[in-house]
């Protein structure tokens, strides 16, 4: 499968501003998409490979914070760099709350920009590599049973075979085979893995 490269979307509603980021940001080697509004953005299908937003504050309608906050209610992370002529500290903040990489004020540096961006989507692509391993880790729990996925969420608070089975009211050998066949199947070398992999995806203990 080829590898998508990363992309940058500028979402500005001065034609200008979108004009020259948009040569600014191509000259640096991204893939570049220019967006009049949040409205214009939203419409558009989510990007598969890693990627940010270079986003006005202040535009009609939906602002550059209401975008980010849609995009979160959304879950749909994205790096952003707020780029903006009427910087205040309250929007400053807010922004970078709510996950922002960077606020520029303009007039900015070009290298200040392009630096905000090159970290932008490098967490863009750190953040996407976790949602992957997430989800590869929650496919071999859907492998497990229902007795191993709670054997699972006991083993990994360190329970012994011995109170695994009281507290299931199984035998100490069912235990064991269970035990087993979860290590093997989650691709655990280790009770220590085990648990890295439990804290990945949020196994629940029962009767908690």
């Amino acid at each position: 499968m080829t590898a998508i490269g990363p992309a940058v979307f500028v979402v500005d509603d001065d034609p200008s501003v979108r004009k020259s980021l948009g040569r600014l940001i191509a000259s640096a080697g991204y893939a570049v998409e220019a967006f009049a509004s949040a409205r214009e953005f939203l419409a558009r299908e989510r990007y598969a490979g890693p990627s940010c937003l270079v986003l006005d504050v202040r535009m009609p309608a939906l602002t550059g914070l209401d975008l980010q906050e849609a995009l979160a209610s959304a879950r749909h992370r994205t790096s952003i760099v707020f780029v903006t002529g009427h910087g205040d500290v309250a929007s400053s903040v807010r922004a970078m709350k709510g996950g922002a990489v960077d606020f520029l004020t303009k007039p900015f540096d070009e290298k200040d920009l392009l630096a905000a961006i090159a970290r932008a989507v490098a967490r863009d692509a750190r953040d996407r590599g976790d949602e992957a391993r997430v989800t590869e880790v929650q496919a071999r729990v859907q492998t497990l049973t229902p007795r191993e996925t709670e054997v699972f969420a006991l083993v990994v608070t360190g329970m012994l075979n011995k109170q695994i089975a009281a507290q299931l009211g199984i035998g100490e050998k069912t235990v064991k085979v269970h035990r087993a066949r979860v290590m093997e199947k989650m691709r655990a070398g280790s009770v220590a893995e085990l648990v890295r992999l439990a804290d990945r995806v949020g196994v629940i203990v029962p009767g908690s």
